[in-house]
């Protein structure tokens, strides 16, 4: 196979019915923020919560019965692992799975939950992968690559398709970018119909592995940072993603955690959408980065598919950010009511409390006097500075701790 547009065309008649063709969506809300018209492609509404599935399902379906027979094995952070499995199951044939041992517990549980024999090893993708070919050799199970592979990629650019038949005078798209499947599917499909359109290139700055490939002309390894951008933390992009990508990108914009967690927020409160981090970063570029004012511009929503526990610390520190959250600390002598006058404060402002920490016994609380921790949740920035003002005026003694 050698990839093209009638590739791609060839892979969405493959999906038919079985993948679902995800909305593409004018918000409002983004729209406003960004002065652009600013169109969700909510691939996180995609059967197993992502685009994943697309390649899995595409590379399954055109196996050989011999090929079958012996099965499939994958590596994966999570994303590709559900899709592999869930495409497995509908085939009913063999399938393992090599995910990282720091995978999140909802990815290893789902793709458990599809039937597949998972496997954990190794700390990132990479180590996966190389676990995930050991065993290929040694069971002649069929190696599904989460993005080097003509077939997957050309099934990934499938999204590209629907978006110029869903919007046909799109300006820029928007791609998250890990090995580059994703974006070297789409560039492949976007550019060969409507070369004008502009295709960027989304990383988290932990990993930029393909950015640093593309500035250098060369293939590059990394070693990657701590991210929560778990779904494209890849320290070698593919060879065959490489050269698609380093030909047509137009650019690469790196992100960073705090600018993925605003994104995050802002989707959950704003469009009612939960998008895991490596999902969310190509709209976190457009907020931190300004978009051409007019333009009609399509953030790709890649993977829904996050832990519950993260998305928790992502609500705290989403407010945070936003300036909704503040904690301050205060130390009050250990009498009645010295705690009332301050919460007297607080609540005739309408700001919320949202958590109480109440110490005596640390060694850095004197006697005679009580440690007190308050998380505060206010309307904005300018709530919480009014509250500050407010407990300075009154000579209420504090400390800003976030």
């Amino acid at each position: 196979m050698s990839l093209s547009y009638d590739s791609i065309l060839k892979s969405q008649r493959i999906q038919g019915s079985v993948i679902r063709r995800t909305p593409l969506e004018l918000s409002r809300t983004f729209s406003q923020m960004l002065g652009a018209q600013v169109y969700l492609k909510s691939e996180c509404l995609q059967k197993t919560g992502s685009f994943k599935v697309r390649g899995a399902y595409a590379k399954i379906a055109t196996l050989s019965p011999e090929e079958k027979r012996k099965g499939v094995i994958a590596a994966s952070a999570g994303n590709h692992a559900q899709g592999v499995a869930f495409a497995s199951a509908l085939e009913k044939i063999p399938c393992t799975i090599v995910m990282p041992v720091t995978a999140s517990p909802a990815k290893v549980a789902a793709t458990r939950a599809y039937g597949a024999n998972v496997v954990l090893h190794g700390t990132i993708y990479d180590e996966s992968w190389s676990k995930a070919q050991e065993i290929s050799k040694s069971t002649g199970a069929s190696i599904i690559h989460a993005f080097d592979d003509e077939t997957v990629i050309a099934a990934q650019g499938v999204i590209g398709l629907e978006i110029l038949q869903d919007l046909p005078d799109v300006d820029e798209i928007y791609v998250p970018i890990g090995g580059g499947g994703l974006a070297a599917g789409i560039l492949k499909a976007v550019k060969s119909k409507k070369p004008h359109v502009k295709v960027i290139g989304v990383q988290s700055s932990a990993f930029p592995a393909m950015k640093k490939s593309v500035d250098s002309g060369k293939l590059e390894s990394i070693r990657g940072q701590r991210t929560i951008a778990d779904g494209i933390s890849v320290k070698r992009p593919g060879e065959l993603t490489f050269k698609i990508i380093d030909e047509l990108i137009d650019d690469i914009v790196l992100v960073d955690d705090s600018e993925i967690v605003k994104a995050m927020f802002l989707l959950m409160e704003r469009a009612k959408t939960v998008v895991e981090p490596a999902g969310a970063v190509g709209l976190a570029c457009l907020l931190g980065r300004k978009p051409p004012k007019g333009k009609k511009i399509v953030p790709i929503l890649s993977g829904g598919n996050v832990d519950m526990y993260l998305l928790g610390q992502i609500v705290a520190k989403g407010l945070t950010e936003m300036g909704r959250m503040v904690k301050i600390f205060i130390v009050l002598t250990d009498k009645p009511g010295a705690l009332k006058e301050v919460v007297d404060v607080i609540s005739s402002l309408s700001v919320n409390i949202v958590e109480v920490v109440h110490d005596r016994l640390s060694s850095n609380i004197p006697a005679g006097t009580a440690g007190v921790t308050l998380s505060l949740e206010t309307e904005s920035p300018k709530h919480a500075e009014r509250l500050i003002a407010n407990l300075k005026q009154r000579n209420i003694m504090f400390k800003i701790v976030t």
